[in-house]
């Protein structure tokens, strides 16, 4: 249903808009988080995404209007040493120079309780787009909401570790994308 629809439709049945439309939230990166935890010869790591844009429209009144979208700068991921970051950057990790981003955009937001959400869309790493489904939390107070919830994936459905790095008694196949969003 288009937006002008919408408006119509609520204003027929005495509805305020705000009560049936999504609202775009300004995030806040400093204060919200993207990162991926998996383990390297059996110890966890969690690596930190430096750069990333978050889009949030949501209504908690009516959570299936809403829709998120996530872009995730792959070349600005932090292991905690330099040559580390240089080397995932590369080919045989996320290829950062032909796949720069790797993205989220949702297809589907649903009620799962009380300040809970199901969010099914898709997730596109390097060049490769699947369906994915994950539960996410939602806070608000005063106006202000954070977002939390962790995607679990496995890493070489999106070829990340190619060649000698598809072995994974060194780094895991599972990967989990966590995330807190704060936004207004």
């Amino acid at each position: 249903m288009k937006t002008t629809q919408r408006i119509v439709l609520a204003s027929l049945l005495g509805l305020s808009v705000a009560a049936t439309a999504a609202t775009l939230l300004k995030t806040d990166p400093a204060k919200s988080s993207v990162s991926a935890v998996f383990k390297q010869m059996n110890v966890p790591v969690e690596a930190k995404f430096k750069k990333f844009n978050i889009a949030i429209d949501y209504n908690p009144a009516t959570p299936d209007a809403s829709k998120a979208t996530v872009e995730i700068d792959t070349a600005s991921i932090d292991i905690g040493d330099p040559e580390y970051n240089k080397e995932v950057a590369k080919k045989e990790w996320f290829n950062a120079a032909q796949y720069p981003k790797a993205t989220f955009v949702s297809s589907g937001i649903k009620a799962a309780g009380a300040g809970k959400l199901t969010v099914t869309g898709k997730l596109n790493i390097k060049g490769k787009a699947t369906d994915v489904t994950f539960p996410l939390t939602v806070k608000s107070e005063g106006g202000k909401y954070t977002f939390d919830g962790a995607l679990p994936i496995k890493r070489l459905t999106y070829n990340i570790g190619e060649g000698e790095w598809k072995d994974t008694s060194m780094v895991a196949d599972e990967v989990t994308i966590k995330f807190h969003v704060a936004a207004q």
